[in-house]
């Protein structure tokens, strides 16, 4: 559990009707944005012994974004992989809360980089991934050779 300026951060189901809501809502602006939905590259059943889903909700206990946490490489990759960070739009400092989160989980389980994918048409998540440290990496699986994707990536 985590707690930032109000905001309280929980491992979460992934198919959870909660998680389902933000995840339909992010699936719903990512396709305004980049012309398609992000949804077929998360499975909410993919839970892993070094991974996980997290919901972030405010001190009325409101719905306020969510992240998911897997390994990238195998379950005895040294990478995790960031998947569907979301934050409800006018929620100040919950992108931030959850991707610290996901970071401090990242290293309780044993990984040394943490890397992610978004859309170069997502302007708004790239300049928020730089701002917190993250740069382009190597492509990896679907990504390769995708110039419509980013893939970035952090040391921790």
């Amino acid at each position: 559990m985590a707690a930032r300026q109000g905001i309280t951060i929980l491992a979460a189901d992934a198919a959870g009707p909660d998680a389902q809501r933000l995840l339909d809502e992010l699936s719903d602006a990512l396709l305004r944005i980049n012309g398609d939905s992000g949804r077929s590259s998360f499975d909410a059943e993919a839970a892993t012994p070094r991974g996980g889903f997290y919901v972030a909700r405010d001190g009325a206990g409101q719905l306020l974004g969510c992240a998911a946490l897997r390994p990238l490489g195998g379950p005895d990759s040294a990478t995790a992989e960031l998947k569907r960070m979301y934050a409800r739009h006018g929620q100040s400092g919950v992108g931030a809360a959850l991707l610290a989160h996901v970071e401090a989980q990242a290293r309780c389980f044993g990984y040394a980089r943490l890397h992610l994918s978004t859309r170069v048409a997502n302007t708004r998540a790239v300049a928020f991934y730089a701002k917190h440290g993250y740069a382009p990496v190597v492509a990896w699986g679907k990504y390769v050779g995708a110039a419509q994707s980013v893939c970035l990536g952090k040391q921790l």
